[in-house]
């Protein structure tokens, strides 16, 4: 997930001014290809993004300057002071990004990550009773943290999830309703078909590596 900035090469123009959601502003906390291909998504609609990786904002300025001008390099606290934001780091790396942010005051935390440590499920890291999900709120308390996009390769998550059979399926889970139907706006304003699982325990579970749901497969939803 913290492939170079370069890979992604987002050259997108934003569109005309959309008609604006409740949310307009948000955060990239890792900007790899997950972090870029969203923050794409989100510019493309009109959206403000800041941008942010364990470097520093001075090593993301070919990033937002190919994402454009509503898109900006930052801190991880300045990423995380956002209205949404999303958690795109490896799973090792978790516990140290969100130790930059001093307090999250009911912001939406967007977790994007899967608990492997290399590249296949038998590097997955087992947390007993907890789910992934469930760890990343414990190491960001205050956050009302919203499952999803870790079901999904890159490949289907960075272009555009709209096509002619159908649009992209997105399955999320939490557990604060209105930050689920915050994140349900956005995910389908940006081209999604999100799909409620439920819970971060029960919907994280099945979400998870060896829950079911975390096939990666090329779903779509016709309209």
């Amino acid at each position: 997930m913290m492939n170079d900035s370069k890979e992604a090469g987002w050259t997108r123009e934003p569109r005309e001014h959309l008609e604006r959601k409740t949310l307009v502003d948000f955060g990239m906390i890792g900007a790899g290809t997950i972090g870029q291909g969203i923050a794409g998504h989100l510019v493309t609609a009109g959206h403000r993004v800041v941008l942010s990786n364990r470097r520093g904002p001075d090593t993301l300025s070919d990033t937002v300057a190919r994402l454009g001008p509503l898109a900006t390099a930052g801190t991880v606290a300045e990423a995380a002071a956002a209205e949404m934001v999303f958690l795109a780091v490896r799973w090792p790396d978790i516990p140290a990004a969100l130790a930059d942010v001093s307090s999250w005051d009911g912001r939406i935390l967007v977790d994007t990550s899967n608990q492997v440590v290399g590249l296949t499920p038998r590097d997955y890291v087992d947390l007993g009773s907890e789910t992934g999900s469930e760890f990343v709120a414990r190491h960001a308390p205050g956050a009302r943290v919203v499952k999803a996009f870790n079901t999904l390769y890159a490949q289907y998550i960075v272009p555009d999830p709209r096509h002619a059979e159908g649009r992209q399926l997105l399955f999320y889970a939490g557990d604060d309703a209105d930050a689920k139907a915050d994140f349900c706006a956005v995910a389908d304003e940006i081209g999604f078909a999100p799909v409620d699982a439920g819970s971060l325990r029960e919907g994280g579970r099945l979400m998870q590596v060896g829950g079911g749901l975390l096939s990666a497969l090329h779903a779509l939803k016709q309209d």
